[in-house]
Order: C-alpha cells, then structure tokens, then sequence
C-alpha cells in the first residue's frame, strides 16, 4: 500500500498527493469493516462485499461520512448494479478500479462506463498492478487517481502526462485535436 498516489484532475496537472484510502481486500471478514492500519482512516471495500454489508449500522454510518468507498474487480459486472452504484454516487467519494495484473485492460472499461454511463463526477482510482505504461490510457478513459505499484517511480509517472502535446482518440478530458 502506497503512501502516496498520483492526483490528475480533469481540467489540471498531475502531482502526487498523501494516500489517506486503504484497499481492503474483504478477506478475514467478521461482518464489519476491519481496523485500519495506522494513518489510514479511510478505507475501500471491495464491490461485493458492499453488496452484503452496505445496510449493517456501522458500514451504512462510516459511509454517511465519506469514510468508505468502493473498488471493483476486474470481472465485476457493473451494468448488473446498476442501482446500487447510482445510489452510491451520494455517498463514495472514491471509487476503485482493480487491476489483477498489469496486462488485463478490463479496468479500463470499468472506469470509462462510471464516467460516461453512470455520469461518476468524483475520484476513480487505478489500484492493483498499475504501471507507469497504463497511465496516460487510464487518464483518456476517467481515472483521475492512481496508486502505483510499489516498485514504480513517482517522478518517472508524472513525466509521462507531459509526452504528448495533442490527443488524436476521444477523451473523457475533453482533449481531442481536430484536424485542419
């Protein structure tokens, strides 16, 4: 888990930022949320976890208070949901997008049905095996936070924003070049 992570808003410029979110697998569940590691008062459950705990009193409370958020896994269907992830829209100030391993692009669609689908205003974070390689797709696509893997450079990653000056495919940035 990374203490840092790299923030690139849609209309601004990447720069890294304190990591205040645990990624919590769901396992050892004992019904509720677990404790969380020192420093970390926040935490992201995994999708279908959510699904059965959302309405205990203690998840339902932390998540009122912006204290819980959601990561899907690659496999997660989440046209299927629908309805739950519109009504977590009110209260997940981050959403998570899980990749297994750095050469499985599901996570990428993930991202771009919150955004263009779901109209998902808030962070939509690449966790899991994120490389330096996926960041410029995954900002094209809706992520605006992403949590390298740890043996990945902070400063090589926020080079690779500045690459290119023209953007020729569309863009959840609204950046596409036209041509003369």
């Amino acid at each position: 888990m990374n203490q840092q992570i790299i923030y690139f808003p849609k209309d601004g410029k990447a720069t890294v930022i304190a990591n205040e979110w645990q990624v919590w697998d769901g396992e050892r569940d004992e019904g509720g949320i677990p404790d969380l590691e020192h420093g970390f008062h926040k935490v992201l459950v995994p999708f279908h976890w959510w699904i059965t705990h959302h309405k205990n009193a203690d998840v339902a409370a932390r998540a009122k208070t912006g204290e819980i958020g959601v990561w899907f896994a690659a496999d997660d269907d989440i046209l299927k949901h629908a309805e739950i992830i519109e009504a977590g829209k009110s209260f997940w100030p981050v959403v998570g997008a899980h990749f297994p391993i750095f050469r499985d692009g599901r996570s990428f669609s993930t991202a771009a049905l919150l955004r263009d689908r779901f109209a998902w205003e808030g962070e939509v974070r690449a966790i899991g095996d994120v490389l330096i390689d996926q960041l410029l797709q995954g900002a094209r696509v809706g992520f605006n936070t992403f949590e390298l893997r740890p043996d990945q450079s902070m400063d090589v990653a926020l080079k690779q924003f500045n690459l290119f000056s023209v953007t020729s495919q569309n863009s959840w940035r609204d950046q596409r070049a036209t041509l003369a």
